[in-house]
Order: C-alpha cells, then sequence, then structure tokens
C-alpha cells in the first residue's frame, strides 16, 4: 500500500512542472491500473502494514477515488486553458487524493479522522479559488462549519475507545460491543453530516453549486462516501445501541429522501437538481448501514460506488453545457437535443443509470437496500415507493427539460462535443454499468 503512496507524493513535483497537465493524468491512470492488479481478500484485511492495510471495501474506494481524479483533470481542461493556476490546481488534486487514500486504507482511528477531516482543506480549496459565483465563500463556510461542529464529538469519541481499549486499531474493534447513548451519537453524527443525512444536509446543494466542475466531482463522487465508509467500518462495536436507536435514522432519512426528491422537481439550476437527487440517493444508504444486515451492508456499499460513478458524470454534463452557454438554469438549457443529439444520448444514459435503471450498480444496490429494508418492516415500503418512483421522476423531468422544447436564440453560439467530453463520459458510463458483469466480488464477501 505505501508504494502507491510513494507514486502520488512523487507526482507532487510533476504538478509543478511546465506543461504536465496531462502527463499527471497519464500517471495516476497508469497507477490506477497498477493498482487494479492489488491482490486483495475477499474476507481478511491484506497489504498489511503497521499504518495501512485493504479488504474489499477500501479497495473498491480507493478505485473509484483515483479513477474520480483522473476524470477530474480530464474534465478541467478550462483551468489550463486560460491558465488559471494549473500548477496549484493539480498540486491540490493530488494532494486531496491522497488524503482520500489514506482515509480508505489507514488502520488506525486516528489517523482515519485526521485523514478524514483533512480532505476537507483541499475541497475547500478548490471551491474558493475555482468557484464560479461570490457566494462560493459562503459555500466554504457552511462546508466547513457543518463539518467541524460535529468533527470534535467524533475525536472524544475515539479517544474514549483507546482509554477503553488501549488500542486504536480498527480491525480490534470487533472485540468490543459499547452499550453508550452519549458514544454512539458522537461517533456517527460525523458521519451522517458527510452523507449527508436530511436535516444536516443543506451544506452539499450550496457547496455543489458553487463548486467547479472537478469540485463537484469529487464532492459527489468521494466525500459522500466518506461517511458511509465510517459508517460501515465503526457500527461493528455501536451494534448493541444502534439496534436500539437505528429507527431514528431510518425513519429520517426515509421520510426526508422522499421530501428531497419532492424538492428536486422545484428546482430551476441544473447542479442544484444533481445534488439534491444525492442527498435522496444517500438516505438510502445510510437506512441501510443502520439496519445493519448482509443485505444493507452490500447495498450501501453498491449504491455508494454506482451512485459515484453516475453523480460525477451527470455534474460532467451539466459543465459541458455550462462551458458553452454560461448559465445552469433549465430555462436556457431548454431544446439541447437540437444542437448536440449525441449528448442528448449521454445525457439519457447517465440518467437512466440515474433512476436504477438495469444494467447500472444502481439498480443492484437499490435491490439489496429495498430487500433489507422490507425485512427490517414492511412498512418502509410505503416510502421507499415513493422515493424509487419520484427519483424517475426528477431523473425524467431534467432529461426533458433539458432535450426537448423551444431553444433560447443565444445558442447560436454553441459549439458541438469534443472526443475529450465524449471520453470522459464513457469513462463514467461503462464501469457503472459493466460491472455488473462481476458483481460477485461486491456482493459475496464473507
Amino acid at each position: 500500500m505505501m508504494k502507491f503512496l510513494m507514486m502520488m507524493m512523487f507526482l507532487i513535483p510533476m504538478c509543478f512542472m511546465k506543461n504536465m497537465f496531462w502527463m499527471v493524468q497519464m500517471m495516476l491512470f497508469i497507477m490506477m491500473f497498477m493498482f487494479m492488479n492489488l491482490s486483495v481478500s475477499f474476507n481478511l484485511f491484506s497489504n498489511v502494514s503497521y499504518m495501512m492495510s485493504c479488504d474489499i471495501m477500501s479497495y473498491g474506494l480507493i478505485l473509484l477515488s483515483i479513477w474520480i481524479s483522473i476524470l477530474m483533470i480530464m474534465a478541467s481542461e478550462n483551468v489550463l486553458k486560460v491558465n488559471f493556476y494549473v500548477s496549484f490546481f493539480m498540486f491540490n488534486i493530488i494532494f486531496l487524493l491522497i488524503m482520500l487514500y489514506l482515509t480508505f486504507s489507514v488502520m488506525n482511528m486516528f489517523m482515519f479522522y485526521l485523514f478524514f477531516e483533512g480532505s476537507l482543506i483541499p475541497t475547500l480549496m478548490l471551491i474558493i479559488g475555482w468557484g464560479y459565483q461570490p457566494e462560493r465563500i459562503k459555500a466554504g463556510m457552511y462546508l466547513l462549519f457543518y463539518t467541524l461542529f460535529v468533527s470534535l464529538p467524533l475525536l472524544m469519541g475515539i479517544f474514549y475507545n483507546f482509554y477503553q481499549m488501549n488500542s486504536m486499531m480498527i480491525y480490534f474493534l470487533k472485540f468490543m460491543n459499547l452499550n453508550m447513548y452519549m458514544l454512539y451519537f458522537s461517533m456517527i453524527m460525523a458521519f451522517l453530516v458527510k452523507m449527508p443525512m436530511y436535516f444536516v444536509h443543506l451544506w452539499l446543494p450550496k457547496a455543489h453549486v458553487e463548486a467547479p466542475v472537478s469540485g463537484s466531482m469529487i464532492l459527489a463522487g468521494i466525500m459522500l462516501k466518506l461517511g458511509g465508509y465510517g459508517l460501515l467500518r465503526l457500527m461493528i462495536f455501536l451494534q448493541q445501541v444502534n439496534l436500539k436507536l437505528n429507527y431514528i435514522s431510518i425513519v429520517i432519512s426515509l421520510v426526508g429522501g422522499f421530501y428531497i426528491s419532492l424538492k428536486c422537481f422545484c428546482q430551476v439550476d441544473i447542479k442544484s437538481l444533481i445534488a439534491y437527487s444525492s442527498v435522496a440517493h444517500m438516505s438510502l444508504v445510510i437506512s441501510g448501514v443502520m439496519i445493519m444486515n448482509y443485505w444493507g451492508f452490500l447495498g450501501s456499499y453498491l449504491m455508494m460506488i454506482g451512485h459515484g460513478l453516475c453523480s460525477s458524470g451527470m455534474f460532467c454534463l451539466a459543465n459541458i453545457s455550462y462551458e458553452r452557454l454560461h448559465s445552469r438554469s433549465l430555462y436556457i438549457n431548454k431544446g439541447m437535443m437540437n444542437f448536440m443529439p449525441s449528448m442528448s444520448l449521454w445525457w439519457f444514459l447517465l440518467m437512466s443509470s440515474n433512476m436504477a435503471a438495469p444494467p447500472s450498480l444502481n439498480l443492484m444496490g437499490e435491490i439489496s437496500l429495498i430487500n433489507s429494508l422490507m425485512s427490517w418492516s414492511w412498512l418502509s415500503m410505503i416510502m421507499l415507493m415513493l422515493i424509487s418512483f419520484f427519483s424517475a421522476g426528477y431523473s425524467l423531468y431534467l432529461y426533458s427539460y433539458i432535450q426537448h422544447g423551444k431553444y433560447y436564440s443565444g445558442v447560436y453560439s454553441y459549439y458541438t462535443g469534443v472526443s475529450r467530453e465524449y471520453l470522459m463520459l464513457m469513462l463514467h458510463w461503462l464501469p457503472l454499468n459493466l460491472m455488473v458483469i462481476k458483481i460477485d466480488y461486491s456482493m459475496i464477501w464473507f
């Protein structure tokens, strides 16, 4: 695991050399394929060192992080074109990738906390440095304070665990079972805000709307998954309390997911709509983890990976329109099918994955999540039906609103897609729909 960390660290000087924008991306591609060949044990931690190790859960999320970082560089050609602090931008992405890589692979709980919170800084820099509107400072503040408010209780919880257990290794958590309400809430809130759960979700649409395309991609692709990863890791010793209190988070998530789905129909900003749809999807993931059965865990893991690719692709599409029209309004982006019919196909493919159509990973994740929620309580079916129905509803609403209709006359200065953009969309869509063929890698763990 250390060799990949070293490789990423040696990419940092390369960021500051001249004309190395695409070279860094190529090196990340090479690293991606090297990491793919890593031998990972299904049910145990493999490649273990004192500091880092990797099991199937870390492995999938690290692969996703590297992949999204490659695509972020590909989507941000505009930064290179106008030469807007390119070296610092590249450094930011590599630094963020190192933080995420360490978050997913460290074995020490304190180290996990450190990198979990540390990944906030480069994200904040991306939003404030390369965002579009003056409100980005406010969005950055929202992001910072929502996260920091719940971060101290998590740290205290980790130190209390150390006091009880005399070890901080994540692997040894399975020998503990603490029946303490305060500890449960202090440990869990940080992850629920990061997910984000309904009621603490307000920072997400704000941050997405103000962030540049790379910021949106990493936020939707990886940052929301940090919360899910933390929950999946720490649920193991909070089982006793969780069985008593899990209905709170599940009810909030399901009702909130339904309400957010309705809110998607009220949006006039493309990015805002995609951001709210992320909250609706992640509410299912929270429910799946909280139920603590096998299907729920696997479903939430799959949903996280599927959603990471799908949501990131949709932000790419929104950015492609934005770069041409300089507006994210649904009204101005109408009638796009007349100008870019081939791009309409990609809108359709990614929208269909977003509403969990086969053969996407989202479908597999949603099936197992519905399975686990039904086994917990049949009443959850009512909310699940509504969430699934409306998720298809707002996906179709967004697609039909943008692609059809009477176009705005200022669109005549539009230029069609370039091969880089089509390649970027294909690299989102292909893994999302091809990984279903080898679904056993994600579905059979133990």
